[in-house]
């Protein structure tokens, strides 16, 4: 078991990171839409924007 684990470190690693970027992206969009913000849209006007109906409820 321990060979394997020596003969794929690289492999485990980059795995984690992966894991450990996704997951970092997921918590931020759940806390944006937590936060009422909309993961769309991230211009500073919404007004002149055709998508603001739907990312922002009135």
């Amino acid at each position: 078991m321990f060979q394997w684990i020596v003969s794929n470190i690289w492999t485990i690693i980059i795995c984690a990171v992966l894991i450990a970027i996704v997951s970092a992206i997921i918590v931020s969009m759940v806390k944006k839409k937590k936060q009422g913000k909309s993961m769309v849209c991230n211009c500073g006007s919404c007004k002149s924007c055709p998508m603001s109906c739907s990312c922002h409820k009135q």
